[in-house]
């Protein structure tokens, strides 16, 4: 995770995201990922900095040529899935086929309201997004009467050089059913090591990917890991760990987000290759 927001530190400037990036490339890492909001902060406190996700997204397409560039995730009440997949269709071209768009229903209610997006119904409207952006994506027409979007023979032109990877981050039981239905990949985060609070959502997913007629080699489980003080020994062994559950790929958020700790997840990443 580039530190494009303000999480225990001053917002990164853009210089400083390009050679994090870069970084991450040439020290072996597979992918960087970006967070989508307006205000960076928790409920509770007082707004802080953050980046614009897909300008910055288009700028690491070309600043990178290998890793594959995410969002964790893409906040879905901030954009209209027919642009959403517009946009995602283009940085996937600009970049060369290299994006993983991430989704996600919204939670922050305090840059709803200070942005005029609505804060009612986050799934509803997110089910139903899900759905347009898929088909999109898959370079389908698409015409939908829903409750919250109505698309009218709406297609992508160009079309999707690929079929883009969706990717939602989802904790209960209604969003990992959308999951199991339109998605490529899961996310869950944040934590260490594994705990009782993950293995209740691997059990959650097992059964939506079950009542979706689907199985643990339909879609990718990827988790988020918070990253704080670990030596890259102490990191290795904890990706092992993950890996035995059968999770696919390791999101790191750091803390602090420096060269230092980047140069340790990229050496517990070599010695997990051996």
């Amino acid at each position: 995770m580039l530190p494009v927001g303000e999480w225990g530190r001053d917002v990164a400037d853009w210089p400083e995201l390009r050679d994090l990036a870069e970084a991450a490339e040439n020290g072996g890492l597979d992918s960087v990922w970006v967070a989508d909001h307006l205000f960076s902060g928790r409920g509770g406190e007082e707004p802080r900095a953050i980046h614009e996700c897909w300008t910055l997204l288009s700028a690491l397409a070309v600043a990178t040529e290998r890793v594959e560039l995410g969002t964790l995730t893409i906040c879905n009440s901030f954009r209209n899935p027919g642009l959403l997949a517009k946009m995602a269709a283009e940085v996937d071209h600009v970049s060369g086929g290299r994006l993983i768009l991430g989704l996600g229903a919204g939670w922050y209610d305090r840059e709803h309201e200070a942005f005029g997006y609505p804060t009612d119904h986050k799934v509803g409207r997110f089910a139903e997004a899900l759905e347009i952006v898929r088909r999109l994506l898959d370079g389908e027409r698409v015409t939908f009467s829903g409750r919250y979007y109505a698309l009218a023979d709406a297609y992508l032109l160009p079309p999707p050089d690929r079929r883009v990877p969706i990717l939602v981050g989802a904790h209960g039981p209604r969003t990992m059913g959308l999951t199991a239905a339109w998605a490529d990949a899961w996310n869950t985060a944040w934590f260490g090591d594994p705990d009782e609070r993950l293995r209740e959502r691997l059990q959650t997913f097992d059964a939506a990917l079950d009542q979706a007629g689907k199985t643990t080699d339909d879609l990718t489980r990827t988790v988020g890991l918070l990253v704080e003080n670990e030596s890259a020994e102490e990191l290795a062994a904890r990706l092992t760990a993950y890996d035995e559950l059968g999770f696919a790929h390791a999101i790191v958020l750091l803390d602090p987000t420096t060269a230092e700790a980047l140069w340790r997840v990229t050496e517990a990443a070599r010695l997990r290759r051996g």
